[in-house]
């Protein structure tokens, strides 16, 4: 018999009888199972099955993002810990280095023939701290960023001021006046390439640290708002259960709960935890350290200008205000009173004895300074340079021995606040550890107890 023809605009399909014509169009299986889902939904049954898809569904997209959430933060807080910290303060060390070796290097040059073999192993050391520092940077560092620009400058200035300094030495140690020249054109090259390219770097890490602060802080909101409404809902579950059953507990449902609620207050307590201990570590920790190396810097730069001052002798001036200076003296006057504010500020941010007792003393050392330095610039500047020169490299009551009593209680305070910060940001990260795991397995839990619940009801109509 032959077949029926297509009905318009069906092709008839080889195997399958074509329709008949005025017969309505096969329907998608998305829309018939929508039908049934509806068809189920009109019965206890499928109300329970659907109920019981949704809270695994919820429970378990909670313990995604609790878990997601909270590896982030767990990582970032490492970051702080053992990358951006170190690196930041890697870069305030390389900084150092540079601003020691170049007062060293001034040291040297004042005490000519006498000088002295530590004071050549200072440079040298500060040298090759700098090299290392720079090392670990580049190694660090990512491609194209502002960081790695500085790093190549450094390299490249670092052998031309070693350069400049070893022709200084070698002038001055036969007598030359030109070494004197050298010299300065060796801080030159120091106080306005190397320096400003040393603090692009420690500016750009410290950037980074922010950032990893920022990463490693926040709370969860995006878990925390899942778990609650999976408690919701669990809630809602079990209270529809009770009107329905008049039976106090479901042994899945309560279960689920359970897990439920302990993932999120783990969660929760964990992260506020964290992120106490971690602004901590940030308000008494880093905060102090940038002061406490502003602080160590501005003393190295007035040590600095302090030895320049007696090595250029006056050739080097400066006019503000239509008044005429001695440059170095007068960039020295600008240091100690950065030296001062960031001692300042280092005390109000001392929150105990190991941190505030070291400033105090670095104050003391300050002062005596400033009143050793009038006294010196008095010689000098009434043409007893021997005096002069006595008052500040001198082997009993000169400049250096308060300007040496600064920087170790500077270097003290700094060992002290990197302990605190190490500390404090330790603990954050440990308040995270093992979260990111037990958030995911008591989410797989609920879900089991969610079904488990939901399905002991649908037992009950077979």
């Amino acid at each position: 018999m032959p077949a029926a023809p297509a009905a318009p605009g069906i092709p008839p399909q080889p195997g399958r009888p074509a329709p008949a014509p005025g017969a309505p169009a096969r329907r998608t299986a998305f829309a018939e199972g929508v039908d049934r889902l509806k068809a189920a939904a009109t019965t206890e049954p499928g109300r329970l099955r659907i109920i019981g898809a949704v809270l695994a569904l919820l429970v378990v997209a909670f313990g995604a993002a609790a878990a997601w959430q909270a590896d982030a933060r767990s990582a970032a807080a490492d970051d702080v810990l053992h990358r951006s910290q170190p690196l930041s303060s890697g870069a305030a060390d390389i900084y150092r280095s540079l601003a020691d070796a170049n007062t060293a290097a001034s040291s040297g040059f004042l005490a000519g023939g006498q000088e002295t073999a530590a004071s050549r192993d200072r440079y040298e050391k500060d040298i090759r701290t700098a090299a290392a520092g720079l090392v670990t940077a580049a190694a660090n560092a990512e491609p194209g960023s502002a960081s790695e620009a500085a790093i190549a400058k450094l390299n490249t200035l670092l052998p031309e001021y070693k350069g400049l300094v070893e022709r200084a030495r070698t002038y001055n140690r036969q007598g030359y006046p030109v070494g004197g020249a050298y010299l300065r054109y060796a801080n030159e090259k120091m106080q306005k390439e190397m320096l400003p390219a040393a603090e692009d770097l420690y500016t750009t890490e410290n950037g980074r640290l922010d950032a990893d602060y920022g990463d490693a802080t926040p709370y969860p909101w995006i878990a925390i708002g899942l778990g609650v409404l999976a408690l919701a809902g669990l809630g809602w579950a079990q209270h529809r259960t009770y009107r329905r059953t008049n039976r106090v507990l479901n042994h899945g449902l309560v279960a689920a709960s359970a897990a439920t609620t302990v993932a999120l207050l783990w969660l929760v307590v964990g992260h506020a935890v964290a992120r106490t201990e971690l602004n901590g570590s940030y308000d008494h920790g880093v905060r102090s350290l940038t002061v406490l190396h502003d602080a160590r810097i501005a003393s190295l730069k007035a040590r600095g200008n302090e030895n320049l001052s007696l090595v250029a002798r006056g050739a080097e001036t400066v006019t503000v205000d239509g008044q005429t200076y001695d440059a170095y003296y007068y960039d020295f006057d600008k240091d100690m009173t950065n030296l001062g504010t960031s001692l300042t500020r280092a005390s109000k941010l001392a929150d105990d004895g190991g941190g505030s007792t070291p400033v105090k003393a670095a104050e003391s050392n300050m002062a005596v300074w400033k009143q050793r330095h009038t006294a010196a610039r008095t010689e000098d500047e009434n043409g007893n340079y021997q005096q002069a020169l006595d008052k500040v490299i001198g082997a009993k009551d000169s400049t250096g021995e308060c300007f040496d009593g600064v920087d170790r209680a500077l270097a003290q305070a700094i060992g002290h606040e990197q302990d605190e910060f190490a500390r404090a940001a330790g603990d954050g990260r440990d308040a995270l550890a093992g979260l990111p795991a037990g958030a995911a397995v008591l989410a797989v839990l609920g879900a089991a107890g969610a079904v488990a619940g939901i399905g002991r009801r649908l037992s009950e109509y077979r």
